[in-house]
């Protein structure tokens, strides 16, 4: 068996490149999982990608199964879906995502994988640990049935969890963001759209993911008086300023937090990373979910593709990374 593997590593702020990997033979308790896709998350990857992690956070922003450290040479990433080659005989042969870099081959223990269900497109599958996001920023907000929400920032991210909220029961519902590009990606979500100026105030609630001091601040404004934005948005070593004199205490506003490294608290007791990750994955079942996936290109091409898409140059939500004997399932 293939004990070989290449795996890409931001060499430098700015800068990626490919290296070579030998994998030690899985032990009893561990698989050895071969690449199909995986998925780059174009706004934390292009932020580690660009070397701007804080110093204060390097460990908070640790991915599970990163190598080296921040600013680089660092091995990063967390969106990939595999076939596993070696293991317990009950998985051989399975499709799997785990929370793991852009590698062609790697080995991780049994715990680390979960087994994507058979409704389920490998190809789409790499949207699992965003969907997790989402489910995680749910969890949190608490929506009703009935609802006034908006969510503020088209990404990967704002679009995962607007999907889900699509399906909740007599909510109003509103993608917002800035590109008016974006109408066709919340059209296919089947989620009204409008831009920052146009958006529907008197919410009850909002979920804030664009990552901006101009969408946070709209997002307060759009909020009814006793109204919760969830912010979701990493905002790396930047600062940002909110207007909290204004009108921010006598209409009784709140700003939390939501972030997926903890499970949120007010999730069913018991439920943990593994019940998150499979009911992730199993929300993937829908179609309109491959409208978060906007390009694809060959695991080989990501050294020049990186930095395309940490400029902005390749637009993206979520761009798939395609591996070699890999075809489209």
């Amino acid at each position: 068996m293939n004990h070989s593997a290449r795996a890409f590593w931001v060499r430098s702020s700015g800068h990626g490149e490919l290296r070579d990997a030998t994998l030690a033979p899985p032990a009893a308790d561990e698989v050895l999982v071969r690449a199909l896709y995986s998925g780059v998350s174009r706004g934390t990857e292009t932020l580690v990608f660009r070397g701007g992690v804080p110093q204060s956070q390097h460990a908070v922003m640790r991915a599970p199964f990163q190598e080296g450290d921040f600013p680089g040479p660092v091995k990063y990433g967390y969106l990939s879906v595999g076939e596993v080659e070696e293991g317990p005989a009950a998985l051989i042969g399975r499709t799997v995502f785990c929370l793991y870099p852009h590698q062609s081959r790697y080995v991780v223990p049994v715990s680390a994988v979960t087994v994507v269900p058979e409704r389920v497109p490998a190809a789409r599958a790499v949207l699992a640990g965003t969907v997790e996001t989402a489910v995680n920023a749910l969890w949190d907000a608490a929506p009703l049935i009935g609802d006034r929400i908006a969510v503020v920032g088209g990404g990967m991210v704002g679009c995962s969890v607007a999907a889900l909220l699509a399906r909740f029961p007599g909510v109003r519902l509103q993608l917002v963001d800035a590109d008016p590009a974006r109408a066709e990606t919340a059209e296919a979500l089947g989620v009204d759209f409008a831009t920052p100026a146009d958006a529907l105030g008197d919410c009850d609630l909002v979920v804030h993911a664009s990552a901006t001091e101009a969408g946070l601040t709209r997002a307060l404004q759009l909020l009814a008086p006793e109204g919760t934005v969830v912010e979701l948005s990493w905002y790396g070593d930047r600062r940002v300023a909110l207007p909290l004199g204004e009108a921010f205490h006598s209409r009784r506003l709140t700003v939390r937090s939501s972030q997926v490294g903890t499970v949120s608290p007010a999730a069913r007791p018991g439920r943990g990373y593994a019940d998150r990750m499979a009911l992730a994955l199993d929300l993937l079942a829908d179609p309109a979910l491959d409208a978060l996936i906007t390009g694809e290109s060959a695991f080989e091409e990501l050294p020049d593709v990186m930095p395309k898409l940490a400029s902005g140059e390749i637009p993206a939500l979520c761009h798939r990374v395609r591996y070699a004997e890999t075809g489209l399932t």
